[in-house]
């Protein structure tokens, strides 16, 4: 009889708002047997889990201690070699700031098959819940996507903010920068050498949360505006003229009836 080949789904859970999660990560999630669990994820998002399953919580928050990728790596290849279905939640898409990538190659090369189910990312709640949108025909082309967080030495270089903020504002790019809370007053030195001061800012904390914070300003204000505000991570940073749209609705005065 041909061995079952072992696998491992990489299950993105989104955001945060439980009801975020996709119909296809519900159906991954009943189907577990193991499901590793990182930090960010919303506890309701295990009451799909099987009551037979077993929950490991491998945490992995920025900024905080973590447990290390190469444990998490070894464990998802034990337990899917051992028979078991493997689910690797992850808070947000795996693929975008989550090492759904390494993990991926990890696992080939182990001879695992990787099966992946995205989830909505923490940039695209953000601006849900400014009540905006990452592109506007009127102020935004397209969209940039970047950490503000420093990558481990000799992957590589350092983000060039300088040059970022000169080709967001030459090409009216949106700028999602996530992990930059650590970051901030570097950030906002290099946006400031390509971007003009007065370029809208929005911070949001715990993207879809009920707890969810915010704060608007400018480029100018960045890291004042995040100590007064005493946003935290996990926290988005989005900075660009999209944000205009959202502040015109906010200040549209009402319509009156006839």
């Amino acid at each position: 009889m041909r061995t079952p080949q072992p696998f491992v789904t990489l299950v993105g859970a989104g955001p945060g708002d439980p009801e975020l999660l996709t119909l296809k990560a519900v159906k991954a999630l009943q189907q577990a047997s193991v499901v590793l669990v990182d930090d960010l994820v919303h506890p309701d998002v295990l009451a799909h889990v099987s009551p037979h399953a077993r929950i490991v919580h491998v945490g992995k928050r920025g900024g905080c201690q973590s447990t290390p990728q190469a444990f998490i790596e070894k464990l998802m290849v034990q337990e899917a070699l051992a028979g078991e279905n493997v689910v690797r939640l992850k808070g947000g898409d795996p693929l975008i700031f989550g090492r759904g990538g390494e993990e991926r190659a990890h696992l080939l090369a182990q001879g695992i098959e990787v099966r992946m189910v995205n989830g909505i990312t923490a940039g695209v709640a953000a601006v849900q819940d400014l009540g905006a949108a990452l592109t506007h025909r009127a102020h935004a082309h397209g969209v940039v996507m970047v950490t503000g967080h420093a990558t481990d030495k000799g992957l590589l270089p350092p983000v060039d903010w300088a040059g970022l903020a000169h080709a967001a504002h030459a090409s009216h790019l949106t700028l999602v920068i996530y992990m930059g809370v650590q970051n901030v007053a570097t950030i906002q030195q290099g946006l400031l050498m390509g971007l003009p001061p007065h370029t809208p800012v929005a911070l949001v904390e715990n993207a879809s949360h009920a707890q969810s914070r915010q704060a608007h300003g400018t480029l100018h204000q960045l890291q004042n505006l995040l100590t007064q505000s005493q946003i935290s991570s996990p926290a988005i940073i989005i900075v660009g003229d999209v944000l205009r749209a959202m502040a015109a609705v906010q200040t549209a005065p009402e319509t009156k009836q006839a």
